[in-house]
């Protein structure tokens, strides 16, 4: 006798469970812990110069209205009596790496977004640290435990609305949001907490009378991609609760820079070139650091016209030179940041940057051209470990290359990227 095997449907994926963990507040906190006079005062880190941006705020000063990206003309108005601080990244680059450490402990997939940011993914890892809920608070105590520090946790099927929860625990809470409850949770939220919708796509959707999410969801995924393009296009998807993209441990960096916004602005072209120079050799060095080598010089310069009103109302340039070959040699980059500069329209200028992108990693030596002596290869690298030793010993700006200047930067503008940003390109 003959058995039929009935067939059985396929198991309905597993949930993800994909958690966001978001330091609050990290540099202004850090200074109060480390500072006992600062604690229960309007923090301000960033913004020492009437044109420096701030770069954190301490919930004390928020209650003033003060936030990061904050002008810091602004937040002195709003503010009056915020402590402002420059700030030390190597300070708080260390504490990060302890958080980290952390987040490593709970999940081998953990992907940094900053310094103070991370999704983890936690699927799979009840047996070890049990339900979600469980492993976010254990997360919490062991950062506290580790820092002193605070950390709010967002806990969902998708890194987007991981992300809006963590928001919505701040400050120093935890937000779970069950597969079941995505919808309800996304619906009623303005349309710029999606990813992609910044300043210049909302007033497009508001024109359009599109202000929710719940707008978007109802909204004809034509209509979105005719009217905003591919951004039009992921909206619709994030607002019906779709967000496919997995947690990416160990993503290497898009791109470096550092630039400085001066305190007047600078006419002097051969002072420009200099902090151009310091620039690139500040880059070069967290390049070898991280041992990564770039293909690709950025120069950024915001003039001191006005083009229109707010805090990005001023007229910029970005221009990009790539290499023969990748490199992580200050003198190089400095060199080719400078023939940038050169070419640039000779204008005031308030704010300089240079960067790299096109990063590879920096394994073994590159290859020799033709034209280049082994020997002059040779002592530019000896120069840059020379360089790299000073820096680690006595800290930067112990030593200089002739011909560069360190910039006095007015807010915290050290950047490493990792990723798309979100919103508008031309926010």
């Amino acid at each position: 006798m003959s058995t039929r095997q009935v067939p059985t449907a396929d198991p309905a994926p597993r949930p993800r469970i994909i958690l966001h963990a978001d330091m609050d507040a990290f540099y202004a906190s850090i200074e109060q812990r480390d500072r006992p006079e600062l604690r229960g005062r309007p923090v301000i880190v960033g913004g020492t110069s009437d044109r420096g941006v701030v770069s954190a705020a301490s919930y004390e000063a928020r209650r003033f209205g003060v936030h990061s990206a904050m002008p810091a003309a602004i937040a002195r108005r709003r503010c009056p009596d915020g402590i402002f601080l420059r700030g030390d990244m190597k300070k708080y680059a260390a504490v990060s790496r302890q958080v980290f450490e952390v987040f490593r402990r709970f999940s081998p997939r953990v992907e940094g977004i900053s310094l103070d940011e991370a999704f983890l993914d936690l699927t799979g890892t009840e047996r070890l640290h049990g339900p979600a809920v469980e492993a976010g608070h254990a997360i919490r105590a062991a950062v506290r435990e580790a820092t002193a520090l605070a950390v709010s946790v967002g806990i969902a099927p998708s890194k987007l609305v991981a992300k809006i929860a963590s928001d919505e625990a701040k400050p120093d809470g935890l937000l779970e949001v069950r597969p079941e409850e995505v919808l309800g949770f996304l619906r009623p939220l303005p349309v710029e907490r999606l990813w992609g919708v910044g300043p210049v796509t909302r007033e497009r959707l508001r024109a359009e009378g599109l202000f929710t999410i719940a707008d978007l969801e109802t909204e004809r995924p034509e209509r979105l991609a005719g009217l905003l393009g591919e951004i039009g296009t992921r909206a619709s998807e994030l607002a019906q609760g779709r967000d496919p993209r997995d947690v990416e441990s160990d993503r290497a960096p898009v791109s470096m820079s550092e630039e400085n916004t001066f305190g007047e602005d600078q006419r002097d072209w051969e002072r420009l070139a200099a902090v151009a120079r310091g620039h690139a050799e500040s880059v070069a060095a967290r390049l070898r650091r991280s041992q990564w080598r770039a293909h690709t010089v950025v120069l950024k310069l915001k003039y001191g016209r006005r083009v229109r009103s707010g805090p990005r109302g001023f007229e910029q340039i970005t221009r990009r030179h790539t290499l023969a070959e990748a490199s992580d040699d200050g003198a190089t980059l400095g060199r080719e940041a400078v023939r940038l500069l050169d070419a640039a329209p000779r204008k005031p200028v308030r704010l300089l940057g240079v960067g790299v992108t096109g990063l590879a990693p920096a394994r073994g030596p590159t290859q020799l051209d033709l034209l280049e002596q082994v020997h002059d290869r040779h002592r530019a690298a000896r120069l840059n470990r020379a360089l790299d030793t000073i820096t680690e010993r006595f800290g930067s700006g112990a030593v200089t290359r002739a011909g560069s200047e360190r910039g006095h930067r007015a807010a915290l503008s050290l950047q490493h990227k990792h990723g798309e940003r979100e919103g508008d390109e031309e926010d």
